[in-house]
């Protein structure tokens, strides 16, 4: 069963009188996962659960399925016809003024946007206003526990050294004058997490110079770049143990194939490994003076550095993404771009920090992993300072 002491103080430590749980079909999986319970059936009528900041929870449900919150404690209601569903909404909702849902205003943050805007019409008619449940829902999906750190940081360790070998096998096909490939580093990449006990989605991304100015450029059997002497070449990987509940590690590294870069790559990588560490001591200060930081401040930071320094309308992405068992996590992304992320940084969650500027001709991004926990903010793994030189 779900803590429901846990989700009582964190509703009135948010100020709001309950978090409403609906479904229908299955569209809100977190509701689920949050709840801690399966139906014993698909959903095919709509069912609703409020957990009060004080009391006892109560649920709604249709009477063909009136067993279907069984597994849930508290008093359950049953409704047949659409005017008894609304008026035992509203009777759900009594004394309520303030609630969370799975809703984000504008879809700002569209992995809690779950809820579709009839129902919270529907709850809104009842005079109660609706609250995005984000900050609510980081607690439970987005904090790692101790054992997940540590698969965090054991699938690290793996990682940089599968990413020390990707490189290094280009610097072999190049020394010995062998044909290499986009493609066929992608493929000794995933043989290597294969070999390792790792397992990722998708990916990896190998790319070489212009297709390196696409953030979600990855080559496949019938489209991929040799690497050649005087290329750049970006490598993104991620993945975790093959291992329950453990999480992703995920990581950007760029080499340049020869022994000097040039100077307009030197400088780019630059910019962006400055803006990369801006963004980290920003998260690292917060987190040591026990600052609220949400999201979207982080992404001005390291937005703020590469606007300043001229390549602002190069970097068209957030800075960072929330990781979890699933290498986009539901906590908050550095994200003052795509979204405006007004989530807090809260301990034991982890994000990238992955700026980039993408030009014409090639792009650079350095991604590393940032864990927060009770005192302190620290990157995971091994720090990218100067372009690989391959």
């Amino acid at each position: 069963m779900f803590a429901m002491e846990e989700v009582q103080r964190l509703l009135r430590e948010e100020r709001l009188d309950g978090w409403l749980f609906f479904d229908h079909h299955l569209r809100d999986p977190l509701a689920y996962r949050v709840l801690r319970f399966e139906p014993p059936r698909t959903p095919t009528r709509r069912w609703y659960y409020l957990i009060p900041s004080g009391g006892e929870p109560r649920g709604l449900v249709h009477r063909i399925e009136s067993g279907i919150l069984e597994a849930l404690p508290g008093s359950k209601r049953q409704y047949a016809s659409w005017k008894e569903q609304a008026g035992g909404v509203a009777e759900l909702l009594a004394g309520c003024h303030r609630v969370a849902m799975q809703y984000s205003p504008n879809c700002s943050i569209p992995y809690v946007s779950m809820a579709d805007a009839g129902t919270v019409e529907l709850v809104r008619s009842a005079g109660v206003e609706v609250a995005s449940s984000a900050n609510l829902l980081q607690h439970f999906e987005a904090r790692w526990s101790p054992e997940q750190l540590e698969s965090h940081l054991e699938a690290g360790r793996r990682v940089d050294g599968i990413r020390r070998a990707a490189f290094g096998r280009i610097r072999e096909r190049l020394r010995s004058g062998e044909a290499a490939s986009e493609w066929e580093i992608k493929r000794f990449i995933l043989e290597q997490f294969q070999a390792q006990g790792l397992e990722t989605g998708h990916g990896p991304i190998v790319a070489v110079n212009a297709h390196a100015a696409d953030p979600h450029y990855e080559p496949d059997a019938s489209r991929h770049s040799a690497i050649r002497p005087g290329d750049l070449v970006l490598i993104d990987l991620w993945a975790k143990l093959k291992a329950p509940n453990s999480v992703y590690y995920d990581i950007t590294w760029t080499g340049y194939c020869g022994p000097e870069p040039p100077s307009a790559m030197r400088n780019v990588f630059e910019i962006v490994r400055g803006a990369r560490d801006a963004a980290v001591e920003r998260v690292k200060r917060a987190a040591a003076g026990g600052e609220k930081l949400r999201g979207f401040e982080v992404d001005d930071v390291a937005r703020g550095h590469i606007r300043g320094r001229g390549f602002g309308d190069a970097f068209f992405h957030r800075t960072g993404h929330s990781i979890g068992t699933e290498v986009h996590g539901a906590g908050a992304n550095m994200d003052n771009l795509e979204t405006h992320d007004e989530r807090r940084i809260i301990p034991w969650t982890c994000f990238s920090i992955e700026p980039g500027i993408y030009l014409a001709d090639f792009g650079i991004r350095s991604e590393v992993n940032v864990f927060v926990d009770d005192h302190e903010a620290r990157v995971t793994g091994e720090i990218q300072q100067e372009l690989v030189r391959i």
